[in-house]
């Protein structure tokens, strides 16, 4: 059920609490008709989400046509079997679509045939060896350089300067990469997309960008969303 506003979409948008980007950046990219209604809930130690549901529930009450989770799990032991579960147990209590961070990135990057990535990530040199990588890899692509931010906390995260992010952007580039994937929700990418797709030559995957991007699509809603790279602009 939609309203005035809303007439062709509402989106539910649930979002760590911590987490001061995501909201901003699905503004940013939100399309005439389609409105974002927003819901913030714990983020605990190993990315865990105790009393999810239960906020969802009240979400519901705005009578939402999808939700979108917030969420890339990759930096955690396990994190994307946990995400695929959450949004499974959250699309069976709701009966609605859910669409995740994480997996919207995945779909993003099959939509451009890309097959060879560079990542970028707001987690330090360990986290990404050891956690970020492999389960990227899992999901069948090659991960040929990463690079990250090194935020010392969750929190810390959304402080990142532009002057950070292109740096990062700069070190993880690859001429043999075929796009260059951003994860982490909280590090406030969508707006220099363009900028750094034009600088450096690749498609880029920024994750909150993905998960509009997919909400969208899946929803029926083809509209070219220009100013924010490649994939919402031309997919």
């Amino acid at each position: 059920m939609g309203d005035r506003l809303g007439h062709r979409k509402i989106f539910g948008v649930l979002i760590p609490g911590m987490n001061s980007v995501v909201e901003p950046e699905l503004a940013q990219l939100r399309v005439a008709g389609v409105t974002n209604q927003t819901a913030r809930h714990v983020i605990a130690p190993g990315l865990k989400t105790p009393g999810i549901e239960q906020v969802m529930e009240l979400l519901l009450t705005c009578s939402p046509d999808a939700l979108l989770l917030g969420l890339t799990t990759e930096s955690a032991e396990g994190g994307l079997i946990s995400l695929a579960t959450l949004a499974d147990s959250i699309a069976a209590k709701s009966g609605l679509p859910v669409f995740t961070g994480s997996y919207a990135s995945y779909a993003a990057l099959r939509a451009l045939g890309a097959t060879k990535i560079a990542v970028v990530t707001p987690f330090d040199d360990e986290k990404n060896a050891t956690l970020v990588k492999p389960q990227v890899e899992s999901q069948g692509f090659d991960v040929i350089s990463i690079a990250g931010t090194a935020a010392p906390s969750l929190e810390a995260i959304a402080g990142a300067s532009d002057e950070e992010i292109r740096g990062v952007f700069a070190a993880a580039m690859h001429p043999e990469a075929d796009a260059i994937l951003q994860l982490g929700t909280a590090l406030p990418v969508v707006d220099l997309v363009a900028d750094l797709e034009a600088q450096l030559g690749k498609t880029i995957v920024a994750c909150n960008a993905a998960l509009y991007w997919q909400a969208l699509r899946e929803s029926g809603i083809t509209d070219s969303v220009e100013g924010f790279g490649r994939l919402l602009a031309d997919y």
